[in-house]
C-alpha cells in the first residue's frame, strides 16, 4: 500500500516522489520533498531541528548548521505560493517545528503574528 499524507489541499506521495497542490504537481528537491515527508509523516507533532535533521540527513546537527531552516523557509516559500490560503509549518521556537494544515488568516490572528488593519476616512 502506497504512503499518502492529505493536508487540507495538499497531497504528499512519498513513494511516487510527489507533492501535489489542487492536484497539481509541485516543483520540490529531492531534499525539499524529504523535509516535507518528515513533517508530514509526524502530523500535528511538534519535531525538533535535531529530529527533523537526523531523519533527513541521516547524522546529527551541528551547533552552526541552518540546513533545517533554510528549507522550511524554501517549503513555507513554495506552499505559500500553490496554496496561499493555507499554511502548514508552524514555528514553536525553542522546540522545533510542527505540520498542520491551517487556514492562513487564522494562522495571522493567533498571537504573536503581526495583523494589518485598514483605516477608513471619515466622510
Amino acid at each position: 500500500m502506497l504512503e499518502v499524507y492529505r493536508a487540507a489541499e495538499l497531497e504528499v506521495r512519498p513513494d511516487e516522489h510527489l507533492a501535489l497542490a489542487r492536484g497539481r504537481a509541485l516543483t520540490l528537491s529531492v531534499r525539499e520533498l524529504q523535509v516535507l515527508v518528515a513533517l508530514a509523516r509526524r502530523e500535528g507533532r511538534i519535531l525538533s531541528r535535531e529530529e527533523l535533521y537526523e531523519s533527513v540527513w541521516g547524522g546529527e546537527l551541528r551547533d552552526d548548521d541552518r540546513s533545517v531552516d533554510v528549507y522550511v523557509h524554501k517549503l513555507r516559500t513554495k506552499l505559500g505560493r500553490a496554496l496561499p490560503d493555507w499554511r502548514f509549518i508552524h514555528t514553536h521556537f525553542g522546540f522545533g517545528y510542527r505540520f498542520a494544515a491551517e487556514p492562513a488568516f487564522t494562522a495571522l490572528s493567533q498571537p504573536g503574528h503581526n495583523q494589518v488593519t485598514a483605516s477608513h476616512p471619515s466622510a
